[in-house]
């Protein structure tokens, strides 16, 4: 392997052999590092005649000859919102729409590269806690390695993905409480089992695969960055894994614009890094009886909080916590106006949007990107949409 592992927060440096989890010095995530990697101006204009997430190879933690556990993840539209612009006021706004993904999110990237190393490592059985669409991806790609995974999911999981992560293959185990309960049970089952636990951020490469959110982006703007970036965070991959790409690419000099204000966007049903960014801590406290009807917010305790907080403060950006009211209601609202299918979790993006213009944090004229993490339809049950079927 030409890479290695460094602590995000003690600055341990560690081989990437075998399984690794979370630091062994601290308990911390593990960043990936390639120093030995060149990045040329000729593979920059080559990136462009791939297809596929994995048409970022040479930044991702795969060797030469190896070929992914893939189903075609990636490539997801960058589209511009003029209607939403007219209507919100804005005049330079953007989705980067993940539900275009296999499995209807942003988690098949980073499930496709954690299963990747892991299979590649020798894991056969895994397990992992979910929100929603984690489950989903996890048993997708499991089903095209030829592998075993248990799904933990709080009851209150909307059906439909719950049905998803059952249609292809996974052991559902549903309990009361929340993902943080999740987590819990999931890791007893891999100390007792030897399943791998792919649980966010106590594996290392699940940030390598949402890294390419950041250099999709760089990509499809003309290797330019955006002024603000707003995403919906739970667990917090995503963010970390851009703030990552973009560092890389400077660092390649592949880009040369400024880095991006990152915000962070929550439900006031559950908003542990809102509230920790607001009150100037390094790290976000347990939220407790956590709530909202965006299943992929409801994470009341992110174990990279530490280095989200810390993204969040060197680009100069925030965090934002919004209603379930209206999250809901924008959401519906862009799904009308754009014919983009927004999730719950999007349409707190775009009401973020509002709240920080209003605030005077992002400027009308701002190049602004809002994430939609993840399929609308995968909330909605038939009786949604048609009432009761008799």
């Amino acid at each position: 392997m030409d890479w290695h592992l460094e602590c995000s927060d003690c600055g341990l440096i560690a081989s990437a052999d075998g399984l690794p989890s979370v630091c062994t010095a601290c308990g911390r995530p593990w960043l990936v590092r390639y120093p030995e990697r060149v990045h040329s101006t000729i593979e920059r204009a080559e990136v462009r005649r791939r297809h596929g997430m994995w048409r970022y190879r040479s930044f991702m933690p795969l060797g030469v000859n190896e070929e992914p556990i893939s189903l075609g993840e990636g490539d997801t539209p960058l589209l511009r919102l003029p209607r939403l612009e007219r209507q919100l006021g804005f005049s330079n706004l953007w989705v980067k729409d993940e539900a275009t993904n296999p499995t209807g999110a942003f988690k098949a990237r980073g499930l496709s590269a954690a299963l990747t190393r892991a299979v590649a490592a020798g894991a056969t059985r895994f397990t992992i806690p979910t929100a929603g669409n984690a489950g989903v991806a996890s048993a997708a790609y499991a089903a095209r390695a030829g592998a075993q995974v248990r799904v933990y999911a709080p009851r209150t999981t909307p059906r439909t993905i719950l049905s998803q992560i059952t249609a292809f293959g996974a052991e559902l185990v549903l309990l009361d409480g929340h993902i943080g309960d999740c987590g819990k049970a999931s890791r007893a089952y891999a100390a007792e089992s030897g399943a791998m636990d792919l649980s966010t951020l106590r594996e290392p490469y699940r940030i390598e695969g949402k890294k390419t959110l950041g250099l999709e982006l760089a990509l499809q703007f003309g290797w330019e960055l955006p002024d603000a970036i707003l995403y919906p965070t739970g667990g917090g991959t995503g963010l970390i894994g851009m703030w990552k790409a973009f560092l890389e690419l400077r660092e390649a000099g592949w880009v040369t614009s400024p880095m991006p204000r990152f915000y962070t966007v929550q439900s006031t049903g559950c908003a542990p890094m809102v509230r920790a960014f607001d009150s100037g801590a390094d790290s976000a406290e347990p939220w407790a009886d956590p709530w909202t009807i965006a299943s992929g917010l409801r994470v009341p305790g992110p174990l990279g909080d530490k280095l989200m907080l810390r993204i969040l403060r060197e680009s100069g950006g925030g965090a934002v916590a919004v209603t379930d009211e209206v999250m809901a209601e924008l959401a519906a609202t862009g799904t009308r106006a754009e014919g983009v299918d927004w999730s719950p979790e999007g349409g707190a993006a775009l009401a973020a949007a509002v709240m920080l213009r209003d605030r005077g944090e992002i400027a009308a004229s701002d190049r602004v990107v809002v994430f939609n993490t993840g399929a609308g339809w995968l909330y909605r049950t038939p009786e949604d949409l048609l009432g009761p079927i008799v």
